[in-house]
């Protein structure tokens, strides 16, 4: 799959701080039509952008869109246009159900044909969770050829909840926060796509920050959505295997093979038992290590 530990947005439009972005060390950009972008500039900047992609070099960078809903004025409109300038993945908010996923794949199907793309070369990362109504359904949105990716919306979720706070004293999702972050997360895993932690809007404060990456990356979360320049490190670091990590996984996997040969697939290691589950954890770790080493050399 593709590395995507930080995912970054970048307003629609504005050429400084993509210009900046282009710098930076996230994996992904998400070149924003929607919330960045204010309806009398909607079309001028979906100009903007697919000039962006026909003529910046991104380097290593993935180069997202995320379009307007596709049941705004602007939504089929950006699809059409960004999909002939040739991105690597939609970024499609509001998704309601695998309804809306069904019929955006049948127009990407379309354009690509008509740019001479192999079908199913772009792909799709889904916001899956802003509206209530969405949240059960995501199993079955994700479950399609054409996602790769998914992600959830706690900001446009707490207002479609009414919810008057997300986050409780300490700074911990409200129970209902957490239901659907976790929810994700399963729905993600059941399907097969990367899952995608939520931005973090609380940009100065970087002790949270950390502590929210680090409960993702142990959930399983493969990476997170940035907001500010200053997160993309630590987000990165977040899910970026140690080289203790790196190392034990190695050992783990030799000591597998090495058991494999008298048939004995639950054994002793460094103190602990260990079976199947922890062979397929160290796999995973040096499956992400690699495509990391291969992606940033």
């Amino acid at each position: 799959m593709t590395l995507r530990r930080s995912v970054h947005f970048v307003p629609g439009g504005n050429d400084k701080m993509l210009n900046k972005a282009l710098g930076f060390a996230a994996d992904s950009l998400i070149l924003d039509l929607e919330d960045s972008v204010t309806p009398d500039r909607k079309i001028a900047v979906r100009k903007e952008v697919c000039t962006w992609l026909a003529e910046t070099d991104f380097g290593i960078q993935e180069r997202l869109v995320r379009v307007n809903p596709l049941d705004t004025e602007w939504g089929r409109d950006d699809l059409e246009a960004i999909l002939e300038a040739k991105p690597d993945g939609i970024v499609l908010p509001k998704v309601l159900g695998r309804e809306t996923v069904v019929a955006v794949d049948a127009l990407m199907q379309q354009k690509e044909k008509d740019v001479g793309l192999e079908e199913g070369t772009i792909k799709l990362l889904l916001i899956g969770s802003e509206v209530a109504s969405a949240v059960f359904a995501l199993p079955q949105m994700v479950d399609h050829p054409r996602v790769n990716a998914v992600t959830w919306g706690p900001e446009d979720l707490s207002a479609s909840l009414g919810a008057r706070a997300k986050r409780d004293e300490k700074g911990n999702y409200l129970e209902v926060f957490s239901f659907v972050r976790s929810y994700c997360l399963l729905s993600a895993v059941a399907a097969s796509v990367q899952p995608i932690d939520a931005v973090y809007v609380d940009i100065k404060n970087n002790k949270g920050l950390e502590k929210e990456c680090r409960d993702a990356a142990d959930m399983g979360f493969t990476g997170k959505m940035t907001i500010h320049p200053g997160q993309i490190e630590i987000v990165n670091a977040a899910f970026t295997p140690t080289a203790a990590e790196i190392e034990a996984a190695g050992e783990l996997v030799a000591a597998f093979k090495e058991n494999a040969e008298t048939g004995n697939m639950a054994f002793k290691f460094n103190g602990e038992m260990v079976d199947v589950p922890h062979l397929r954890r160290a796999e995973q770790i040096l499956s992400i290590a690699a495509r990391i080493a291969v992606q940033t050399s």
